[in-house]
């Protein structure tokens, strides 16, 4: 637990970090770590049936990642013209690959940009969601996420009875689940009142659906994991596991709430 609390503690700083110093640091920060993450999952599928090629897909993420991320700062409809050039061009990376199961490879490798690129863009584009870098959106988020997970656990571990999805996460339940929700919710209320780019309704709206979006996400990755029979997706963060055991809120719950935003915003 110690080793736990002094990983968790440097971790929320870092991630702090990168949200408050400015739209240059966030960009490249994340670019990093959606690579990052997407390195681990080409790491853990290499376990089982699939043999990815490694570098020319986090050379594709890396172009994945910027294309989207250009939009905010130059924003060109050219720039996209680069995502169906990037993803034609997996196919014929595995013609010269000598590989028994090259489709096997084609699938993991469209999965892992699906997986683990295309929910940090979109976390991305949340913070320039209005036109120009808003720091508060991506904070709000970071801050509900962790606040469904807390909530998610002292409720469930206190209260939890009725098991949530047990073939996946035997540990969830449904009183963790609702735990979770309001107290993401209370934060909620409590952003609306420093951040007012959004009334308190529509923060809520947001943290509700970080949390039935992002616990989803985590239930997607746990059925991931098990499916290649790994208990943890790394071991880079000392107590907690991997980047993908971190940030699997990500997954569903950053696309759901900038389609949410973005309506919104130009409603």
């Amino acid at each position: 637990m110690r080793l736990r609390a002094i990983t968790g503690f440097f971790f929320v700083i870092v991630m702090l970090g990168s949200v408050l110093l400015g739209n240059s640091v966030f960009t490249v920060f994340y670019l990093a770590l959606s690579v990052f993450c997407l390195h681990e999952f080409n790491g853990l599928v290499k376990q089982g049936t699939a043999d990815p090629n490694r570098y020319s897909g986090l050379l594709n993420g890396i172009i994945v990642f910027l294309a989207f991320a250009a939009q905010c700062y130059f924003p060109s409809k050219f720039l996209l013209f680069l995502l169906p050039v990037i993803l034609g061009s997996i196919y014929i990376q595995e013609l010269y690959k000598k590989s028994e199961s090259p489709f096997n490879n084609i699938a993991y490798c469209f999965l892992g940009l699906l997986f683990t690129i295309t929910p940090f863009t979109f976390f991305h584009a949340i913070a320039f969601i209005d036109g120009s870098f808003n720091f508060h959106l991506p904070l709000g988020f970071l801050l509900m996420l962790w606040a469904n997970d807390t909530g998610a656990y002292l409720v469930g571990s206190q209260l939890g009875r009725v098991k949530l999805f047990p073939r996946h996460s035997p540990k969830k339940t449904w009183e963790g689940f609702i735990g979770g929700i309001i107290i993401t919710a209370g934060v909620a209320v409590a952003l609306s009142h420093y951040y007012g780019e959004y009334s308190w309704k529509q923060w809520v709206s947001v943290g509700i659906l970080i949390s039935t979006f992002g616990t989803m996400g985590d239930l997607i990755e746990s059925m991931f994991k098990r499916s290649i029979n790994v208990k943890d997706s790394g071991g880079i963060l000392p107590g907690h596991g991997g980047l993908l055991d971190r940030f699997d809120g990500l997954l569903l719950a950053a696309p759901i709430v900038y389609a949410y935003l973005y309506f919104i915003t130009n409603a």
